[in-house]
């Protein structure tokens, strides 16, 4: 078992997570339970699924929750994408989207380096 709270990119993922909640605050009430809920949600599952991997047993497990959680910064990706085209975001959109993308090549090499020492 890991301490989830050692692992730079999950510390780099809760800071995102913390910055997409307050972020999302300013989005249209109607999106509520729409893409403020779809962006929160995704932006949430990349630490959450960290944590959970390290609590696991073993690089196997961990890894295969990395790759949920690479997924989930690709679903947060996109939903940043979106509501930069409908307008809901402008100036912090491409801040927002360089820091999904670095999380998502994070968990490559991370994934990469659990299934390497296999």
């Amino acid at each position: 078992m890991k301490d989830f709270r050692q692992l730079v990119i999950w510390q780099k993922a809760h800071q995102l997570t913390l910055e997409i909640y307050q972020f999302t605050k300013l989005f249209p009430r109607e999106e509520t339970y729409g893409l403020t809920a779809q962006i929160r949600g995704a932006a949430r599952s990349i630490p959450t699924n960290l944590a959970e991997g390290c609590g696991r047993e073993g690089d196997n497990e961990l890894a295969r929750f990395c790759v949920i959680a690479r997924g989930s910064a690709s679903e947060l990706e996109y939903h940043l994408l979106l509501a930069h085209d409908l307008k809901l975001i402008d100036q912090d959109y491409g801040r927002l989207a360089e820091q999904t993308i670095e999380i998502k090549k994070m968990l490559t090499a991370l994934i990469q380096k659990l299934n390497a020492e296999r």
